[in-house]
């Protein structure tokens, strides 16, 4: 008899319907009885606070779905696990979105029961089997797929890990899978050694033999996309194939055309969408290609722009002059250090990570996320992640020995995103219910940036992301003075620079943790000692929340090529903030 326990709150939708932001449990071959299991599934209601379903697997009985939805829209179908009549014996549970999937029915000619994006996996399945399937999906996703007519399951994470997935395997065979590792840590089994919880790698698919008893065997685990590769998808996508050439132009018109693709098909919305703007390049190219883009597509609505800061901060000075350009409506979130202070153990326990610079750009993140979702209707947020990463917009990379290091640490940096600037988008977003957008992660768009030769990249005539800002010059789509605005940190942004906010933490930390305890903070942590006041604090919140697990981390967010202690800009002495800060 299949349990099912099903809680929805029914919302209407008149738009195009699309899976919206959620949270995925599942389990197999638990020991445990699955109704004291599946209360660990309740620790990721933030993610789908609409409604809920746990559903056990027919003639398994120790496996087990758990689903956390955002929005309802198709009613019969928009739950999860997603199963339809044409393959009874496949269940999906994912989270994410599939930009492409009208695409691909239509290329292959598959008749889908139901408007949600993900039933393009299970046909995508059924006719290529795993790896095409993965490689062909345009879009952010963490799935579980299982197959009882051939006994598997299947795990995957987009190529960026903008979607969270983490798995529990035990050595007897069973195992959990959860959007984050909260879900996980107090998952039971029979086993005397504990079992590792450990982050799903991006860009991977995973291939387990389903046993009779409900346990599984890893038997695969591949790689079926790399960022600097063009993804098998493009030859479907809607820019078709651009000029080859590497004249300045010739680049830069492809620059602009796959960074406006990448921001319009990110318009598959069925709830109101919105922007994070903190005045920079990357945020402010998004936003204004967004309301560029919405009127052209005729949205019902303005975009809505949000950005905090203190009052004399210059995110929030920069942000205003922005919003005035492209007339979005614009929302301002006042930002003080106590309030900061007050979040910091909240946003450690939603992040699962002790990492400093992370921590810091969070709280912010986490706050202006608290303020959408209390005070507007908007849902889908747009933000411009992955532009340092990918452009070199960090100012460390004005010391790179060479374009060839500069390049390698770029392509370094983007395959860490799902530990740092990945994992704070999702999580301070996913908290208070909404669901992030990153255009500057597009698949495209990446493998052709980081297939332009290396001295391109790098740095020009003293100015991070040189190639980006040219390619918008003398378009008139955001300010000049924004256009070639230094970088600036988030977690600095918000604060003046006469007082950052990273030293009102460390000014109130101080008192918190004292020197004795920093001596014996190699024993007390040996991996990845904390070395200052506040990282001690930071790893003390994280232990608290989840003890044994700094393993999460491999190692601290740095600057390269310089004698670094800090991973704040300002702290640099290559920081130049802009006049008037």
């Amino acid at each position: 008899m299949a349990m099912r326990l099903d809680c929805t709150v029914n919302i209407k939708i008149t738009s195009p319907p699309s899976c919206e932001m959620c949270g995925i449990w599942a389990l197999f071959g638990s020991d445990e009885c699955l109704s004291v299991q599946c209360t660990s599934a309740m620790k990721i209601a933030h993610r789908g606070p609409d409604a809920f379903r746990f559903e056990n697997v027919n003639g398994f009985t120790n496996c087990c779905f758990g689903f956390h939805r955002l929005a309802i829209v198709d009613q019969l179908y928009g739950m999860q696990p997603l199963r339809i009549k044409k393959f009874p014996f496949l269940w999906l549970c994912y989270n994410g979105e599939i930009y492409n999937h009208h695409t691909l029915q239509k290329q292959f000619g598959f008749d889908h029961q139901t408007k949600v994006d993900g039933e393009i996996l299970l046909h995508l399945y059924d006719r290529f089997g795993i790896q095409k399937m993965a490689s062909l999906l345009d879009g952010v996703f963490a799935f579980i797929l299982l197959d009882t007519a051939n006994n598997k399951v299947f795990l995957g994470r987009d190529t960026y890990g903008v979607r969270p997935l983490f798995r529990l395997l035990t050595d007897d065979g069973f195992l959990a899978v959860c959007s984050e590792a909260k879900g996980l840590t107090d998952i039971t089994h029979a086993m005397a050694t504990p079992a590792n919880i450990v982050p799903f790698l991006p860009g991977y698919f995973e291939v387990f033999d389903l046993k009779p008893n409900g346990k599984v065997q890893s038997i695969q685990k591949e790689r079926f996309h790399c960022c600097t590769t063009e993804p098998a998808h493009a030859i479907y996508d809607h820019v078709e194939r651009l000029p080859t050439s590497f004249d300045d132009e010739t680049v830069k018109s492809n620059i602009r055309a796959l960074f406006e693709n990448a921001v319009r098909k990110r318009l598959m919305a069925s709830r109101r969408i919105g922007c994070l703007l903190s005045g920079g390049l990357d945020s402010s190219l998004v936003a204004a290609t967004l309301v560029k883009l919405a009127k052209e597509e005729k949205l019902q609505y303005p975009i809505q722009t949000f950005s905090i800061g203190s009052e004399d901060s210059p995110d929030i000075i920069a942000a205003r002059k922005v919003a005035a350009h492209i007339g979005s409506e614009h929302h301002e979130v006042n930002f003080s250090a106590e309030e900061g202070i007050q979040a910091v153990e909240e946003v450690i326990f939603h992040l699962e990570t002790y990492d400093i610079t992370t921590i810091r750009a969070s709280v912010g993140m986490y706050l202006v996320s608290k303020y959408i979702r209390e005070k507007s209707d908007s849902v889908v947020i747009f933000s411009g992640e992955g532009a340092d990463e990918l452009t070199q917009g960090y100012i460390y990379f004005h010391k790179a020995p060479t374009p060839k290091a500069a390049s390698e640490d770029s392509v370094r940096l983007m395959k860490e995103l799902y530990l740092f600037d990945v994992l704070r988008a999702d999580r301070t977003t996913a908290a208070h219910g909404l669901e992030l957008r990153v255009p500057f992660l597009d698949h495209r768009f990446t493998a052709y940036y980081l297939s332009l030769p290396e001295d391109m990249r790098t740095p020009k005539h003293g100015v991070e992301k040189h190639l980006l800002r040219d390619s918008f010059k003398d378009l008139n789509l955001i300010p000049d003075e924004i256009l070639w605005r230094r970088k600036e940190a988030f977690s600095d942004g918000m604060t003046s620079v006469k007082k950052s906010w990273y030293i009102s933490l460390q000014e109130h930390l101080e008192s918190m943790v004292n020197d004795d305890q920093m001596e014996k903070a190699h024993k007390m942590f040996p991996h990845n000692p904390p070395r200052t006041k506040e990282a001690y604090y930071f790893r003390q919140v994280f232990e608290k929340h989840y003890p044994g697990r700094a393993e999460w981390l491999s190692h601290y967010w740095m600057p390269r090529w310089t004698n670094a202690t800090d991973p704040s800009a300002r702290t640099l002495a290559i920081y130049q903030p802009d006049k008037e800060q």
